[in-house]
């Protein structure tokens, strides 16, 4: 008797897992995106309310122009996550920092009769170790007043000596305002034009100032250097462009120039404030405005503008300005040829 042979039924496959939801498998680039928008969020929110924030959006704020790189990239996760709530964001951010990244103020020159040209420089030689760049380009350049910043003991000398009083009978610059110091704190100011001393601004680092007899024409001059916006000393920081905007508000009848590194850029409330008094960005008035002078080793490529001659709106034209790379420091020097005018 043959044995019945009993076919078994073939297993079932189980079924393929389902994939994960769209949610989930974008959850990463949904919170990074989110993560950089909000920090510029923040950073966009203290320019509009026209105030400085605290650390680290400070110091941002200094970089505002380069915001829209993250920007951009969180508009791209947002788009491969299809977040649309991140898009709208990201492009309501955009149109923010466009607006934002625009020169502030207006620009007006004084079309009153030419009085004198007056070719302006300054430069931070970082502890003195640009200095004998500095004295070279001095010598190219050939600007009538010269004001450096971090001009410790030794780079005091050397100006002295090879463009000042001591550099022979007839030196180059013969009047100076300084303030001695080492390390960040010593600062110089070298002329052509006979200078008139006043009081330095009490400050963390050096801040002279002087009258300049400019062909028979009195000039304000000051050298700005007030502390950088470093964590932990924004007190400090604001309290010393607070002097500086008080110092250019006691006295808006004489033609001024402040000059120097201010630590500081448009982006900033207290330099805003600052400008607010009656002075002009002599860069902006060329369309210079956003050139970077900080940090040296990036420029022009990435960086900000924190030096700047300023100059009273109603006194001073600029025809001309120049960034320039000095061996040595990180900082450019700016130099600026100035127009100044009657007042009409």
């Amino acid at each position: 008797m043959e044995s019945a042979t009993i076919e078994r039924p073939e297993p079932t496959p189980e079924p393929a897992p389902a994939p994960p939801p769209r949610r989930r498998r974008h959850r990463g680039k949904t919170g990074f995106a989110a993560l950089l928008l909000l920090g510029v969020t923040v950073v966009v929110a203290s320019r509009a309310a026209d105030t400085d924030a605290f650390t680290p959006f400070t110091q941002l704020l200094a970089f505002l122009p380069w915001l829209l790189a993250p920007t951009a990239l969180a508009l791209l996760l947002a788009l491969f996550a299809r977040w649309w709530t991140g898009l709208t964001w990201g492009v309501v951010l955009l149109g923010a920092l466009a607006w934002y990244i625009e020169p502030y103020g207006k620009v007006s020159e004084p079309d009153g009769p030419v009085l004198a040209e007056v070719r302006v420089m300054t430069s931070n030689v970082q502890f003195g170790r640009g200095t004998d760049a500095l004295v070279k380009a001095v010598r190219r350049d050939r600007p009538d007043i010269v004001f450096v910043e971090e001009c410790e003991l030794t780079c005091s000398a050397k100006l002295r000596d090879t463009l000042g009083d001591l550099s022979g009978e007839t030196p180059a610059y013969p009047h100076r305002q300084a303030v001695e110091g080492y390390g960040s704190t010593g600062s110089v100011i070298l002329s052509r034009h006979p200078l008139k001393p006043v009081d330095p601004i009490p400050g963390t680092m050096g801040m002279p100032g002087a009258v300049a007899d400019v062909d028979g024409h009195p000039v304000r001059l000051r050298l700005a250097h007030p502390m950088p916006p470093l964590p932990g000393q924004l007190d400090t920081w604001r309290r010393e462009l607070g002097a500086l905007r008080a110092y250019a508000a006691e006295d808006t009848r004489t033609p001024t120039i402040l000059a120097g590194d201010f630590n500081a850029s448009q982006d900033h409330a207290a330099f805003r404030a600052l400008l607010d008094t009656g002075l002009s960005d002599a860069a902006r008035q060329v369309g210079e405005d956003r050139t970077p002078t900080w940090p040296s080793r990036t420029t022009p490529r990435l960086g900000t503008q924190i030096d700047h001659v300023l100059v009273s709106s109603k006194d001073f034209s600029a025809r001309e300005v120049r960034f320039q790379e000095l061996p040595g420091t990180d900082h450019n020097a700016v130099t600026v040829d100035l127009t100044l005018h009657r007042r009409q």
